[in-house]
């Protein structure tokens, strides 16, 4: 590994223009972190990581790097890009204990985050190096959200996660696990609390439905609750997905890992929409695929499926005709997640967008004053970097609002 990445750092042209991060969503000074690897500085290389990115060595190992830095590496053009990821996850892996978080002084206010994903962490330590006392609100027993209970640890190991909670904890961050926000404590009871400011990073844990007959039946579960606990569900020896993103790919990867023997993901277009290497990955672990099918009912031996033609307007058309049942020992509907509204229904000044999710302004300022959101619970299901790309102007916005308060 180590010599690999060594290799790698040295095709590296340190362009004046550094495309690699003009195509990373948080602008990663890419050229920066080679050279001071390359100068054996790595500590100071991933001081600058962690500074520009709190979960860099997470982004490391789950960003889709062939659109964004490596994408974009002008070695790509005539062939290979540089390894960015490698070298990045070699650092910021490599030093993460050691690095230093610059502290402000404790300015005297408090600021809680729900929700215990990438946008909540990052949050979290972004105003708690400010000088800001900050719970974190967590349903469930442990940091990391999506990035725990939605993406199979064999991509994602655990102990990383645990690893960053001890970095927030140096940053004095208080955590509260089990604890939901929502129900028998609202956001005025935070407000009342003394919080100046709350953010709400909560994610998008419902999964979507296909809204077909069927979908009840004891054989057919959804891929974000597979993922959460893979080891709850036996898939049998086939399984029947549905769904073209990096969910459905997880899914697959992990049925293959617990012991499925027959895997297919049933695709409604012609091309899935996950990430091309998870894909490419999917199918060397002996993933099948069938493209343009569609399951109009699921019975107790297996979905119904149709073929399906994609018309000039770019719509799905379902080829009924061509209906037939294909037996399978399971189902899994991996066709993506929207958030739920606890917290909205228990607060009526908060409201939804017309996507049904938390509508906020150009600052992500809720309708609520002083409550802020982004990730998943305002723009749906979307990745780890661009979760901390939002966090990051947010955690600037909260700041902005706190300051402006009369003390």
């Amino acid at each position: 590994m180590a010599i690999h990445v060594i290799e790698e750092a040295n095709r590296c042209l340190q362009c004046k223009v550094p495309r690699c991060q003009q195509g990373c969503p948080i602008h990663t000074n890419v050229p920066q972190m080679i050279r001071l690897f390359k100068e054996s500085q790595v500590e100071e290389a991933a001081q600058m990581l962690f500074e520009n990115n709190p979960l860099s060595v997470v982004c490391s190992l789950v960003c889709d790097h062939a659109s964004q830095c490596e994408g974009h590496c002008v070695r790509g053009l005539k062939g290979e890009p540089v390894h960015i990821s490698s070298i990045e996850n070699y650092i910021s892996d490599s030093a993460l204990e050691r690095v230093q978080i610059p502290k402000k002084a404790d300015n005297g206010m408090k600021a809680a985050v729900i929700g215990a994903g990438p946008a909540g962490i990052t949050i979290s330590m972004i105003l708690a190096s400010r000088g800001y006392k900050v719970t974190l609100f967590e349903s469930r027993d442990k940091i990391g959200g999506i990035m725990r209970y939605g993406i199979p640890e064999f991509r994602l190991p655990h102990s990383i996660l645990d690893r960053i909670a001890l970095k927030m904890k140096e940053l004095g961050i208080l955590y509260r696990p089990n604890f939901s926000i929502g129900g028998n404590v609202t956001l005025t009871d935070l407000f009342k609390d003394g919080y100046k400011s709350i953010f709400i990073g909560t994610g998008a844990w419902r999964p979507r439905r296909m809204m077909i007959p069927g979908e009840t039946f004891g054989n057919v579960h959804y891929g974000i609750n597979y993922l959460n606990n893979p080891d709850s569900v036996d898939l049998g020896r086939s399984t029947a997905i549905f769904g073209a993103g990096n969910s459905a790919m997880d899914v697959a990867r992990t049925a293959v890992r617990k012991g499925c023997r027959d895997v297919t993901v049933y695709v409604r277009r012609n091309k899935v929409a996950a990430n091309e290497d998870e894909y490419e990955l999917a199918k060397i672990d002996g993933v099948k695929f069938a493209f343009n099918k569609i399951a109009i009912e699921i019975k107790d031996e297996g979905p119904v499926i149709c073929d399906t033609k994609v018309t000039e307007d770019g719509k799905v058309e379902i080829l009924r005709e061509t209906a037939q049942l294909v037996p399978t020992d399971s189902v899994v509907i991996a066709v993506s997640q929207v958030p739920r509204h606890r917290i909205v229904d228990n607060n009526k000044d908060l409201k939804l967008n017309e996507r049904g999710n938390l509508a906020v302004d150009e600052e992500g300022e809720t309708t609520m004053s002083g409550v802020f959101a982004s990730g998943d619970v305002v723009t749906g299901a979307k990745t780890v970097v661009h979760a901390v790309e939002d966090a990051k102007k947010i955690a600037d916005e909260m700041d902005h609002y706190m300051q402006g308060l009369d003390q």
